[in-house]
């Protein structure tokens, strides 16, 4: 089961500043909570508040060149980039006796020796590319996939461990779609012409990279076809995103021998054995449709054709650390056709993003003793406890909800655990072999141990304290199998959460985070789940119709809302985000009145403001954001979450105690004649 996060992942040559041993990373910029000079005084409150609350800082805090969008949470994201990079580059300098720093230190040097990358070119993919084209039958593609899918290479499907959806304690054996090259299936079928004209650039990207492993320019093009029609019939068989959304339909657990008879012309039995999984009696096959129509795909299109497009792959997961020809080809693509970007991210970032990708809880530990502490946590708690408060209040108090339901509603928000800062136990990381002169090597070992951990749970108990962000991330989430809350320290930081800085603020930021993820375990996805998880149907069908009647309310009014001139954004794709935004908000403003009792905020004017007015002001400027026009584009289509603008003005036109607070009057842009509201 996708986890519900509260947000939502190459051209200039690296100065030789960015060397290991050049220079140290400077100090992480302090970062505040409340911006005065973010406001837009010149903007009404009542007409539209996010140009209130952020057209200060929109215009005066232009995209950076390496970035395709950029708001409050890149600055805290890019805050805590400098410190992984003090982080890393003083476990490269300094005695390597502790194998967290060892890890670190040689991870670093690996990534940030350019040069040496530069001087072997393809080089390090050598071994999978030879076994590619070694190919002689079909029968030995499950093996080869299998290996594959170990080094990192998202090549025809993928194969995981998850959480039986109907038995949460135990853990079984999951395939699910895959294999595409563009962000999403839709990319493949639409006929628009910035759709269209964004297929024919990538078939060009595809025959670049194909001519930069030495193949002429007939072959390139003749092979970057070849690419694009099968990736086009994978995606054909694939679901759509909106589809997924629905727990029902990405939960079909069968035996081994059931999935081949439903799925013939692929040997999953060898591809299992190959992975070197646990033996398990049961496995989740997310998509039907997609596994018969891959294995039907496997057995009728010609060999060369798989060996064309694994080729492809292969190059592709590995051409940001190789040779700079294939990074600038990479970013090309990925970074400025895809989503705006102008400029490739300077190499110490793309370094520290690899480190907390790869051996994240090595670097989370680190940052965790430098960044969190037990005053943090206790601060953290405080707000949860509010939140928890006022929404089992709300549970009990909406009229809508049956006597039935709404014990089992109690009973799941009772049974829901939080997770904040970090884990207790961190991962060892046992067997990965990080060498600072083998980048690939190092990579391909880390992504290994990945994937041998994931599988290693197949059979086994469900582990309830495991998590599934790395600590640095700005970001949190809820997981509906585990029925939990979680909060990374990384976004545990200004502007989300100020320790010392006044709690109304605090509420308003990471309290409405923190709501949002309680109510997605209400939302159209989470109500699916049961006290402990499991995929079960607790609601009265007069409350479930109750609620989806409600649900098409935020589904109208959301999918009213343009993300660019022309393109609207999908109100059934961004439901579950929209109604915990709209939840998080209600639930934040219900836990003002307790937590100025308990003299938590401070009473009256902080800035000129009252605190309800610092609550919605909070909220709105975490969301402050400009964005390139294609980030805006792809986003819309892919991306669950509406656009920032959206996310402020959505909610708050919904919530009749923020209108008071800025004495908006009916008329006014945000307060619609008509409303919204789940819970």
């Amino acid at each position: 089961m996708t986890i519900a996060p509260i947000l939502l992942a190459l051209t200039l040559p690296v100065l030789a500043a960015d060397s290991p041993a050049a220079s140290a990373a400077p100090d992480a910029p302090k970062i505040g909570a409340f911006d005065p000079a973010a406001l837009d005084r010149t903007a009404q409150p009542c007409q539209d508040f996010y140009q209130f609350a952020c057209g200060g800082w929109v215009k005066s805090h232009p995209i950076p060149p390496d970035q395709s969008r950029w708001g409050r949470f890149n600055e805290l994201a890019e805050r805590n980039k400098l410190v992984l990079r003090g982080i890393l580059e003083t476990a490269a300098a300094g005695p390597k006796k502790d194998p967290v720093d060892q890890r670190l230190g040689a991870l670093w040097g690996a990534c940030m020796n350019e040069y040496d990358s530069d001087s072997k070119g393809a080089a390090p993919i050598k071994g999978e590319l030879a076994d590619i084209d070694g190919l002689t039958s079909s029968s030995q593609l499950p093996a080869l996939l299998a290996r594959l899918h170990s080094e990192g290479v998202s090549a025809g499907f993928s194969f995981d461990s998850d959480q039986d959806y109907k038995d949460s304690s135990k853990v079984i054996a999951e395939f699910d779609q895959g294999g595409l090259g563009l962000p999403d299936r839709d990319y493949y079928f639409k006929t628009d012409p910035k759709s269209e004209r964004l297929r024919r650039l990538y078939v060009w990207h595809v025959a670049k990279v194909f001519g930069l492993l030495g193949d002429d320019v007939q072959k390139a093009a003749a092979e970057a076809k070849t690419v694009m029609d099968l990736e086009t019939e994978l995606a054909r068989v694939s679901q759509d995103r909106v589809t997924r959304r629905d727990p029902d339909n990405v939960y079909h657990r069968m035996t081994l021998d059931q999935f081949s008879s439903q799925a013939p012309g692929f040997d999953w039995g060898a591809y299992l054995a190959a992975t070197g999984a646990p033996e398990s009696p049961w496995l989740n096959v997310v998509s039907t449709g997609f596994a018969s129509g891959f294995a039907t795909l496997a057995s009728t299109r010609p060999l060369d054709d798989w060996k064309t497009y694994l080729r492809w792959h292969a190059v592709a997961a590995a051409s940001p650390w190789l040779s700079q020809e294939f990074v600038d080809e990479a970013f090309d693509f990925g970074g400025r056709t895809l989503t705006g970007a102008k400029q490739l991210k300077p190499r110490w970032k793309r370094c520290v993003e690899l480190a907390d990708g790869l051996i994240g809880h090595d670097l989370g530990r680190r940052y965790v003793e430098q960044n969190f502490g037990a005053e943090g946590k206790a601060r953290t708690t405080q707000l949860i406890d509010a939140l928890d408060a006022s929404l089992r209040q709300d549970l009990k108090s909406v009229s809508w909800m049956s006597k039935r339901t709404r014990a089992k509603a109690l009973e799941k928000l009772a049974a829901m655990t939080r997770k904040i800062g970090g884990p207790d136990k961190w991962r060892d990381y046992e067997g990965v072999v990080i060498s600072s002169s083998d980048l690939i090597g190092s990579i391909h070992s880390a992504q290994a141990y990945e994937v041998r951990r994931r599988l290693n749970k197949i059979g086994k108990p469900v582990d309830r304290s495991e998590w599934d962000m790395t600590p640095p991330t700005v970001n949190a989430y809820y997981d509906p199998q585990l029925n939990d809350i979680n909060f990374p320290a990384g976004i545990l930081q200004p502007p989300f959460f100020d320790r010392a800085g006044d709690q109304a603020f605090n509420l308003g930021a990471i309290g409405v985070v923190i709501g949002h993820e309680m109510t997605h375990g209400f939302d159209d996805q989470g109500r699916k789940f049961d006290a402990q998880g499991n995929l079960s149907d607790w609601w009265t069908p007069e409350d479930a119709k109750k609620f989806e009647e409600k649900s098409q309310c935020l589904v109208d009014q959301y999918g009213s809302y343009e993300a660019v001139p022309g393109v609207k954004l999908n109100g059934k794709l961004t439901l579950g985000e929209n109604t915990a935004d709209n939840g998080g908000v209600r639930l934040a403003t219900m836990s003002l009145s307790a937590l100025e009792k308990s003299k938590a905020v401070a009473p009256g004017l902080v800035d000129g403001f009252t605190p309800e007015q610092r609550l919605y002001l909070g909220f709105a400027q975490v969301w402050c954001s400009n964005q390139t026009e294609e980030s805006a584009r792809l986003l819309a289509q892919v991306d669950p979450h509406s656009a920032p603008h959206w996310r402020v003005i959505g909610p708050l036109s919904n919530t009749p105690e923020f209108a008071k607070a800025f004495s908006c009057k009916p008329g006014d842009a945000m307060v619609p004649a008509k409303t919204c509201r789940v819970w």
